[in-house]
């Protein structure tokens, strides 16, 4: 069950990808770290999930406070604890909603694969390759939303305005009051941030936590999992433009006008025949008949997960 938490998740490698010899991503990653967000996102990959478990099945909001109790012990996560954990900036924007609209004017070209401003109703496929997984870490790392991850939101898309266009976030604020809806009865909000809350557990001495489970590896985003991100989506990208091109040749060589008269009918002339006879007709008849080979395409990566699968 505690793996539900994280099913979704994404953690960086930061010292791998920092490391690669892919500058778009490179540049992506150090707008990351000085975003503030360095230290929540790339923090130790411990995870506790019998501690998780009865932290989230406990857990509330009590006088602003996120409170729940874990093997019996009263924990109690206050903001300020939550951003001296993981070092977040605490002043900036703390909602969504005063981010600056010329800024996500900006960022709209900035991000696109093509130059021209990406659609906000969009699929993700319209950004360059370290947009698209910079899209994927503010989904599942950040937000935490459920539901498709390759479709561009208003939210989403304001998250990585903040990356890349370098606005002032005050990140603890944000992240804890997702936290706060994680533990609210009756919330939407998605149940996340496995990783963090283990740490928290950590910080209180009563608390035994047991042994700590192993954050899986192909969650974890580092130079080897980024690469494969980037062939994948070179493939689909070549493949996309080779089948367009196929499809308007075929169109030029075959009108549809000809289509109807490629197979042309044969006048049939019956001789009076038994009743085996006449069966034996239509069932050669019926075998004749061209049938169509149904071709069935290959999944794209804007289709499946292709980061932590």
């Amino acid at each position: 069950m505690a793996a539900s938490f994280y099913s979704n998740a994404i953690h960086v490698d930061f010292d791998s990808v920092l490391a690669m010899d892919e500058p778009g991503m490179v540049s992506m990653f150090q707008a990351l770290v000085a975003s503030g967000l360095q230290g929540f996102l790339g923090c130790s990959p411990v995870v506790y999930e019998e501690a998780l478990v009865e932290f989230f099945a406990n857990g509330r909001v009590r006088d602003g406070l996120v409170v729940s109790s874990v093997d019996g012990v009263f924990v109690e996560i206050s903001e300020e604890l939550f951003a001296e954990t993981f070092e977040l900036p605490v002043d900036g924007l703390g909602d969504l909603s005063a981010m600056p609209k010329d800024a996500i004017f900006d960022a709209r070209s900035i991000v696109s694969l093509s130059g021209e401003p990406i659609s906000l109703s969009g699929r993700k496929n319209q950004m360059k390759f370290e947009y698209r997984l910079l899209c994927d870490i503010m989904a599942k790392a950040i937000s935490v939303k459920a539901g498709s991850f390759n479709a561009i939101t208003v939210e989403k898309f304001s998250l990585m305005t903040e990356v890349v266009c370098k606005i002032k976030m005050n990140w603890a604020k944000f992240l804890f009051n997702i936290l706060k809806k994680m533990v609210t009865s009756g919330s939407k909000q998605a149940k996340g941030f496995a990783i963090q809350i283990s740490l928290l557990l950590e910080t209180f001495p009563s608390l035994e936590l047991g042994e700590s489970s192993e954050f899986p590896a192909s969650k974890i985003l580092s130079k080897k999992t980024v690469h494969r991100f980037v062939s994948i989506n070179d493939r689909d990208g070549a493949e996309e433009v080779t089948g367009a091109a196929k499809k308007k040749a075929v169109l030029k060589k075959r009108p549809a006008a000809d289509v109807g008269a490629a197979v042309p009918k044969k006048k049939r002339t019956f001789k009076k025949k038994s009743i085996s006879s006449i069966s034996s007709l239509e069932l050669v008849e019926v075998a004749e008949e061209a049938i169509p080979i149904q071709q069935v395409a290959e999944p794209s990566s804007d289709d499946v997960d292709v980061i932590i699968q």
